[in-house]
């Protein structure tokens, strides 16, 4: 098991979590590059990984942790269990930039500012992917709402505060980051996180973009994360 260090950017206690099922080609990685940054703690919470997810992270002397499937209640799991002053929720294949946890030490100095994301970097060989991150760096910006890929990261005093993430099956992130604009001014960092854009290419870039966009609207006019659930091909 991992202990947690003593030693951290600007005295910051920041916890990483990681939800993760089945994501065994990706998360050794991951993990690779996080470890080199030296964050207080990780917590990997495993929502039911059939394949060699765990064993990997076991190979990395990485706390794990089980939970039920969900992403919001892996990282509610993770988030219980976590000792930093500063959640920071990542994915299996996201790679924080190297200035990462300088980033947050400096964007929590401000006692009134609750949360930040990174801008976020998509990794792949179509010519859209950069357009599409740049599309969402921008709205991030302009509406201050998050989704999972750009790294959130939260205050803990604030999150336990919130109760965490809403239990619903998707669009948690938007759900939480739509309540945290009420805790005051969300830092929207410039560096960028890295993330894989392997379900773009699989699915296809066009497919995604039309339905992303089409969950979001249909969220946003209310309709249930339940039924939306139904039409949304969840591989994660």
């Amino acid at each position: 098991m991992q202990n947690p260090r003593t030693v951290f950017a600007g005295q910051l206690r920041i916890s990483v979590i990681l939800p993760v099922l089945n994501e065994e080609h990706v998360i050794g990685s991951t993990l690779q590059a996080l470890l080199s940054l030296m964050p207080y703690e990780i917590i990997v919470v495993d929502g039911g990984s059939s394949d060699g997810t765990r064993a990997v992270c076991d190979q990395f002397g990485v706390r794990v942790l089980t939970s039920d499937p969900g992403r919001a209640r892996q990282m509610n799991c993770g988030a219980r269990d976590a000792t930093g002053d500063v959640l920071l929720f990542l994915h299996a294949d996201t790679t924080l930039p190297a200035s990462a946890l300088k980033d947050i030490s400096a964007a929590m100095r401000e006692p009134d500012c609750p949360a930040g994301r990174f801008d976020v970097e998509i990794e792949g060989g179509h010519w859209m992917l950069k357009i599409i991150a740049w599309l969402i760096n921008y709205r991030s910006r302009i509406t201050k709402i998050a989704t999972g890929d750009q790294a959130l990261f939260v205050r803990r005093a604030v999150f336990e505060t919130m109760g965490g993430f809403q239990d619903i099956p998707l669009m948690e992130d938007i759900a939480f980051c739509r309540a945290l604009k009420r805790m005051g001014p969300i830092d929207c960092l410039r560096t960028r996180a890295i993330t894989s854009g392997r379900r773009w290419e699989r699915d296809g870039v066009w497919r995604t973009i039309i339905k992303m966009w089409m969950l979001k609207l249909g969220y946003l006019a209310g309709v249930s994360p339940e039924r939306l659930k139904q039409y949304y091909a969840d591989t994660r």
